[in-house]
Protein backbone atom coordinates (compact mmCIF):
# COMPACT_ATOMS: atom_id res chain seq x y z
CA UNK A 1 0.00 0.00 0.00
CA UNK A 2 2.83 2.44 0.88
CA UNK A 3 4.60 1.86 -2.44
CA UNK A 4 1.38 2.35 -4.35
CA UNK A 5 0.67 5.63 -2.57
CA UNK A 6 4.19 6.97 -3.21
CA UNK A 7 3.76 6.26 -6.89
CA UNK A 8 0.40 7.97 -6.88
CA UNK A 9 1.92 10.94 -5.07
CA UNK A 10 4.53 11.38 -7.76
CA UNK A 11 1.94 11.18 -10.52
CA UNK A 12 -1.02 13.03 -9.10
CA UNK A 13 0.09 15.28 -6.29
CA UNK A 14 -0.82 15.32 -2.62
CA UNK A 15 -4.50 16.19 -2.91
CA UNK A 16 -5.15 13.31 -5.27
CA UNK A 17 -3.18 10.93 -3.05
CA UNK A 18 -5.47 11.74 -0.14
CA UNK A 19 -8.45 10.88 -2.30
CA UNK A 20 -6.77 7.65 -3.40
CA UNK A 21 -5.99 6.68 0.17
CA UNK A 22 -9.58 7.46 1.08
CA UNK A 23 -10.70 5.01 -1.59
CA UNK A 24 -8.29 2.19 -0.78
CA UNK A 25 -8.49 2.40 3.00
CA UNK A 26 -10.14 -0.75 4.40
CA UNK A 27 -10.78 1.04 7.70
CA UNK A 28 -12.89 3.68 6.01
CA UNK A 29 -14.85 1.03 4.13
CA UNK A 30 -15.96 -0.58 7.37
CA UNK A 31 -17.16 2.73 8.85
CA UNK A 32 -19.87 3.42 6.33
CA UNK A 33 -23.63 3.13 6.38
CA UNK A 34 -24.53 1.44 9.71
CA UNK A 35 -23.60 1.40 13.37
CA UNK A 36 -24.54 -1.00 16.14
CA UNK A 37 -27.17 0.20 18.61
CA UNK A 38 -25.50 -1.04 21.79
CA UNK A 39 -28.57 -0.15 23.85
CA UNK A 40 -30.88 -2.56 22.04
CA UNK A 41 -32.44 -4.48 23.67
CA UNK A 42 -32.54 -2.94 27.13
CA UNK A 43 -32.43 -6.36 28.82
CA UNK A 44 -30.47 -8.89 26.70
CA UNK A 45 -31.16 -11.58 29.28
CA UNK A 46 -34.68 -11.81 27.85
CA UNK A 47 -33.17 -13.96 25.09
CA UNK A 48 -33.24 -17.42 26.64
CA UNK A 49 -33.00 -19.63 23.53
CA UNK A 50 -31.50 -19.67 20.06
CA UNK A 51 -32.78 -16.64 18.16
CA UNK A 52 -33.59 -17.83 14.64
CA UNK A 53 -35.73 -15.04 13.19
CA UNK A 54 -36.88 -11.47 13.64
CA UNK A 55 -39.70 -9.39 12.14
CA UNK A 56 -40.37 -5.66 12.31
CA UNK A 57 -43.84 -4.17 12.62
CA UNK A 58 -42.93 -0.71 11.36
CA UNK A 59 -46.48 0.56 11.69
CA UNK A 60 -46.76 -0.13 15.40
CA UNK A 61 -43.10 0.06 16.42
CA UNK A 62 -42.84 -3.59 17.48
CA UNK A 63 -40.11 -6.20 17.00
CA UNK A 64 -40.98 -9.91 17.06
CA UNK A 65 -38.27 -12.50 17.74
CA UNK A 66 -38.62 -16.25 17.22
CA UNK A 67 -36.40 -18.43 19.38
CA UNK A 68 -35.96 -22.14 20.03
CA UNK A 69 -35.15 -24.21 23.08
CA UNK A 70 -36.68 -26.31 25.82
CA UNK A 71 -38.97 -24.48 28.20
CA UNK A 72 -38.45 -21.07 26.61
CA UNK A 73 -41.07 -18.76 25.10
CA UNK A 74 -40.96 -19.17 21.34
CA UNK A 75 -41.97 -15.60 20.45
CA UNK A 76 -40.69 -12.47 22.20
CA UNK A 77 -42.04 -8.98 21.52
CA UNK A 78 -40.00 -5.81 22.02
CA UNK A 79 -40.56 -2.13 21.38
CA UNK A 80 -38.38 -0.47 18.77
CA UNK A 81 -36.61 1.26 21.67
CA UNK A 82 -35.62 -2.16 23.02
CA UNK A 83 -38.00 -2.69 25.91
CA UNK A 84 -39.31 -6.23 26.39
CA UNK A 85 -43.11 -6.20 26.26
CA UNK A 86 -44.46 -9.76 26.35
CA UNK A 87 -44.06 -13.28 24.96
CA UNK A 88 -46.20 -16.16 23.74
CA UNK A 89 -45.71 -19.82 23.08
CA UNK A 90 -48.85 -21.76 22.08
CA UNK A 91 -48.63 -24.06 19.02
CA UNK A 92 -45.14 -22.86 18.05
CA UNK A 93 -42.63 -25.68 17.97
CA UNK A 94 -39.49 -24.68 16.04
CA UNK A 95 -39.84 -21.22 14.50
CA UNK A 96 -37.68 -20.65 11.45
CA UNK A 97 -39.03 -17.55 9.68
CA UNK A 98 -41.33 -14.78 10.92
CA UNK A 99 -43.15 -11.94 9.15
CA UNK A 100 -45.54 -9.17 10.25
CA UNK A 101 -48.42 -8.33 7.90
CA UNK A 102 -50.29 -5.09 8.36
CA UNK A 103 -53.61 -4.10 6.82
CA UNK A 104 -55.61 -0.90 7.21
CA UNK A 105 -57.51 -2.36 10.15
CA UNK A 106 -55.42 -5.17 11.59
CA UNK A 107 -52.02 -6.81 11.87
CA UNK A 108 -50.91 -10.42 12.17
CA UNK A 109 -47.74 -12.45 12.58
CA UNK A 110 -46.85 -15.29 10.20
CA UNK A 111 -44.43 -17.99 11.35
CA UNK A 112 -42.89 -20.91 9.48
CA UNK A 113 -42.48 -23.91 11.79
CA UNK A 114 -39.92 -26.58 10.89
CA UNK A 115 -40.53 -28.78 13.92
CA UNK A 116 -41.05 -32.52 13.54
CA UNK A 117 -43.64 -32.78 16.31
CA UNK A 118 -47.37 -32.19 16.23
CA UNK A 119 -47.12 -28.50 15.22
CA UNK A 120 -44.34 -28.69 12.65
CA UNK A 121 -44.14 -28.49 8.84
CA UNK A 122 -46.61 -25.62 8.81
CA UNK A 123 -47.01 -21.94 8.04
CA UNK A 124 -49.16 -20.28 10.69
CA UNK A 125 -50.83 -16.92 11.19
CA UNK A 126 -51.22 -15.44 14.68
CA UNK A 127 -52.68 -12.35 16.22
CA UNK A 128 -50.09 -9.98 17.73
CA UNK A 129 -50.83 -11.52 21.13
CA UNK A 130 -50.35 -15.09 19.91
CA UNK A 131 -53.85 -16.35 19.09
CA UNK A 132 -53.68 -18.93 16.29
CA UNK A 133 -55.73 -17.72 13.32
CA UNK A 134 -54.72 -19.86 10.33
CA UNK A 135 -52.68 -23.00 9.61
CA UNK A 136 -51.30 -23.86 6.18
CA UNK A 137 -50.04 -27.41 5.78
CA UNK A 138 -50.78 -30.49 7.84
CA UNK A 139 -49.36 -30.13 11.36
CA UNK A 140 -46.81 -32.81 12.12
CA UNK A 141 -46.74 -34.24 8.59
CA UNK A 142 -43.99 -33.50 6.10
CA UNK A 143 -45.38 -33.11 2.60
CA UNK A 144 -44.17 -33.67 -0.92
CA UNK A 145 -43.73 -31.08 -3.64
CA UNK A 146 -46.68 -32.62 -5.50
CA UNK A 147 -49.13 -31.01 -3.06
CA UNK A 148 -48.91 -27.19 -2.92
CA UNK A 149 -50.05 -26.76 0.68
CA UNK A 150 -48.10 -29.68 2.12
CA UNK A 151 -44.82 -28.33 3.45
CA UNK A 152 -41.57 -29.95 4.50
CA UNK A 153 -39.62 -27.58 6.75
CA UNK A 154 -40.84 -24.28 5.24
CA UNK A 155 -38.08 -21.73 5.66
CA UNK A 156 -39.63 -18.29 5.32
CA UNK A 157 -42.70 -16.33 4.25
CA UNK A 158 -43.31 -12.87 2.78
CA UNK A 159 -46.82 -11.37 2.56
CA UNK A 160 -47.76 -8.49 0.27
CA UNK A 161 -50.09 -5.70 1.30
CA UNK A 162 -52.91 -7.30 -0.70
CA UNK A 163 -52.47 -10.57 1.20
CA UNK A 164 -50.68 -12.57 -1.51
CA UNK A 165 -48.21 -14.96 0.11
CA UNK A 166 -44.75 -16.18 -0.93
CA UNK A 167 -43.26 -19.23 0.81
CA UNK A 168 -39.84 -20.81 0.34
CA UNK A 169 -40.08 -24.49 1.21
CA UNK A 170 -37.81 -25.76 2.62
CA UNK A 171 -35.01 -25.78 5.06
CA UNK A 172 -33.89 -29.29 4.14
CA UNK A 173 -36.42 -32.07 3.59
CA UNK A 174 -37.99 -33.13 0.31
CA UNK A 175 -39.12 -29.78 -1.07
CA UNK A 176 -37.01 -27.12 -2.76
CA UNK A 177 -39.55 -24.69 -4.12
CA UNK A 178 -41.06 -21.22 -4.15
CA UNK A 179 -44.83 -20.97 -4.05
CA UNK A 180 -47.15 -17.99 -4.40
CA UNK A 181 -50.59 -18.17 -2.80
CA UNK A 182 -53.56 -15.84 -3.07
CA UNK A 183 -55.00 -14.16 0.01
CA UNK A 184 -57.51 -17.02 0.21
CA UNK A 185 -54.65 -19.56 0.18
CA UNK A 186 -55.02 -20.85 -3.38
CA UNK A 187 -51.96 -21.61 -5.49
CA UNK A 188 -51.17 -18.88 -8.03
CA UNK A 189 -47.90 -20.38 -9.20
CA UNK A 190 -45.21 -22.74 -7.97
CA UNK A 191 -41.65 -23.15 -9.17
CA UNK A 192 -38.55 -25.08 -8.22
CA UNK A 193 -37.17 -28.55 -7.74
CA UNK A 194 -33.98 -29.84 -6.13
CA UNK A 195 -30.98 -29.01 -8.29
CA UNK A 196 -28.45 -26.48 -9.49
CA UNK A 197 -30.07 -25.38 -12.75
CA UNK A 198 -32.02 -22.24 -13.57
CA UNK A 199 -35.03 -22.00 -11.27
CA UNK A 200 -33.92 -24.99 -9.17
CA UNK A 201 -32.97 -24.72 -5.51
CA UNK A 202 -30.79 -26.27 -2.85
CA UNK A 203 -32.39 -24.96 0.34
CA UNK A 204 -34.34 -21.85 -0.62
CA UNK A 205 -33.91 -20.10 2.71
CA UNK A 206 -35.35 -16.58 2.50
CA UNK A 207 -37.70 -14.61 0.26
CA UNK A 208 -38.53 -10.93 -0.23
CA UNK A 209 -40.02 -8.55 -2.80
CA UNK A 210 -38.71 -5.32 -4.25
CA UNK A 211 -40.69 -2.28 -5.39
CA UNK A 212 -40.65 -3.38 -9.02
CA UNK A 213 -42.56 -6.66 -8.88
CA UNK A 214 -39.60 -9.00 -8.45
CA UNK A 215 -39.25 -11.87 -5.98
CA UNK A 216 -35.77 -12.44 -4.53
CA UNK A 217 -34.83 -15.83 -3.08
CA UNK A 218 -31.74 -16.76 -1.08
CA UNK A 219 -30.79 -20.07 -2.71
CA UNK A 220 -28.55 -20.96 0.19
CA UNK A 221 -26.66 -24.11 -0.72
CA UNK A 222 -26.33 -23.10 -4.38
CA UNK A 223 -24.60 -19.94 -3.11
CA UNK A 224 -26.73 -17.59 -5.16
CA UNK A 225 -29.76 -15.33 -5.18
CA UNK A 226 -32.42 -16.07 -7.78
CA UNK A 227 -35.00 -13.56 -8.99
CA UNK A 228 -38.52 -14.19 -10.31
CA UNK A 229 -41.42 -12.18 -11.70
CA UNK A 230 -44.09 -11.91 -9.00
CA UNK A 231 -47.00 -12.10 -11.46
CA UNK A 232 -45.92 -15.07 -13.59
CA UNK A 233 -43.19 -16.78 -11.57
CA UNK A 234 -40.87 -16.42 -14.56
CA UNK A 235 -37.14 -16.65 -13.79
CA UNK A 236 -35.46 -13.27 -14.33
CA UNK A 237 -31.85 -13.82 -13.31
CA UNK A 238 -29.45 -14.79 -10.56
CA UNK A 239 -26.44 -13.53 -8.62
CA UNK A 240 -23.62 -15.80 -7.50
CA UNK A 241 -20.37 -13.81 -7.76
CA UNK A 242 -20.81 -12.22 -4.32
CA UNK A 243 -21.18 -15.54 -2.53
CA UNK A 244 -18.00 -17.52 -3.19
CA UNK A 245 -17.17 -17.55 0.54
CA UNK A 246 -20.62 -18.42 1.86
CA UNK A 247 -24.15 -18.67 0.54
CA UNK A 248 -26.90 -16.15 1.31
CA UNK A 249 -29.07 -16.98 4.31
CA UNK A 250 -31.37 -13.97 4.37
CA UNK A 251 -32.54 -11.32 1.90
CA UNK A 252 -34.21 -8.01 2.75
CA UNK A 253 -34.29 -4.62 1.04
CA UNK A 254 -33.44 -1.33 2.67
CA UNK A 255 -36.30 1.10 3.19
CA UNK A 256 -35.43 3.03 0.02
CA UNK A 257 -34.97 -0.20 -2.00
CA UNK A 258 -31.49 0.92 -3.06
CA UNK A 259 -29.71 -1.96 -1.37
CA UNK A 260 -30.24 -5.60 -0.53
CA UNK A 261 -29.16 -6.78 2.93
CA UNK A 262 -27.85 -10.35 2.92
CA UNK A 263 -26.82 -12.41 5.96
CA UNK A 264 -23.95 -14.88 5.53
CA UNK A 265 -24.01 -17.16 8.56
CA UNK A 266 -20.76 -19.10 8.23
CA UNK A 267 -18.55 -16.03 7.82
CA UNK A 268 -20.52 -13.92 10.34
CA UNK A 269 -21.20 -11.11 7.92
CA UNK A 270 -23.88 -8.84 6.52
CA UNK A 271 -23.35 -8.03 2.86
CA UNK A 272 -24.91 -4.89 1.39
CA UNK A 273 -25.55 -5.23 -2.33
CA UNK A 274 -26.60 -2.62 -4.87
CA UNK A 275 -30.18 -3.26 -5.97
CA UNK A 276 -30.74 -3.10 -9.73
CA UNK A 277 -33.35 -0.70 -11.15
CA UNK A 278 -36.19 -1.79 -13.40
CA UNK A 279 -34.93 -3.99 -16.22
CA UNK A 280 -32.09 -6.51 -16.32
CA UNK A 281 -30.93 -8.03 -13.04
CA UNK A 282 -27.29 -7.66 -14.10
CA UNK A 283 -24.35 -8.68 -11.92
CA UNK A 284 -24.01 -8.63 -8.16
CA UNK A 285 -22.22 -5.57 -6.75
CA UNK A 286 -21.20 -5.61 -3.08
CA UNK A 287 -20.96 -2.03 -1.85
CA UNK A 288 -20.29 -2.63 1.84
CA UNK A 289 -20.03 -5.31 4.51
CA UNK A 290 -20.73 -5.36 8.23
CA UNK A 291 -18.42 -7.85 9.90
CA UNK A 292 -19.93 -9.36 13.03
CA UNK A 293 -18.10 -10.99 15.91
CA UNK A 294 -16.90 -14.57 15.53
CA UNK A 295 -19.53 -17.26 15.99
CA UNK A 296 -22.48 -14.86 16.06
CA UNK A 297 -23.95 -16.78 13.08
CA UNK A 298 -26.50 -14.34 11.61
CA UNK A 299 -29.46 -16.40 10.39
CA UNK A 300 -32.28 -14.10 9.27
CA UNK A 301 -32.70 -10.33 9.22
CA UNK A 302 -35.48 -7.78 8.87
CA UNK A 303 -35.54 -4.06 8.12
CA UNK A 304 -37.64 -1.33 9.69
CA UNK A 305 -39.15 0.32 6.60
CA UNK A 306 -39.63 3.59 8.51
CA UNK A 307 -36.32 4.12 10.31
CA UNK A 308 -34.15 1.94 8.08
CA UNK A 309 -32.76 0.00 11.05
CA UNK A 310 -31.60 -3.57 10.45
CA UNK A 311 -32.37 -6.28 13.01
CA UNK A 312 -30.23 -9.43 12.90
CA UNK A 313 -31.22 -12.75 14.52
CA UNK A 314 -27.99 -14.49 15.53
CA UNK A 315 -28.09 -18.19 16.36
CA UNK A 316 -24.57 -18.48 17.75
CA UNK A 317 -24.75 -15.43 19.98
CA UNK A 318 -28.38 -16.16 20.95
CA UNK A 319 -29.34 -12.53 20.51
CA UNK A 320 -30.84 -10.02 18.12
CA UNK A 321 -28.76 -6.97 17.27
CA UNK A 322 -29.96 -3.66 15.86
CA UNK A 323 -27.94 -1.65 13.36
CA UNK A 324 -29.01 1.90 12.55
CA UNK A 325 -28.17 3.81 9.36
CA UNK A 326 -25.64 6.60 9.69
CA UNK A 327 -27.45 8.86 7.27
Amino acid sequence: MAGRLLALFALLGASQVLKAYDYFSPWREQQQMYKLDIGWPKTPEDFTGQTFCVAVDSLHGLIYVGQRGDNVPKVLVFSEEGYFLYSWNDTVEMPHGIFVWNTAIDSSVWITDVGTGKYGHTVKQYSPLGKLMQVLGTPGNAGSSLIPLQFDQPAEIFVEENGDIYVVDGDGGMNNRLIKLSNDYKEIWLTGTNGTGIGQFKIPHSVTLDAFGRVWVADRDNKRIQVFDKVTGEWLGSWSSCFSEDGPYSVRFTADYKYLIVAQLNINRLAILAAPPVGAIGDCVMVHTVQLADETKPHLVDVDMKSGAIYVAEIGAQQVQKFVPLS
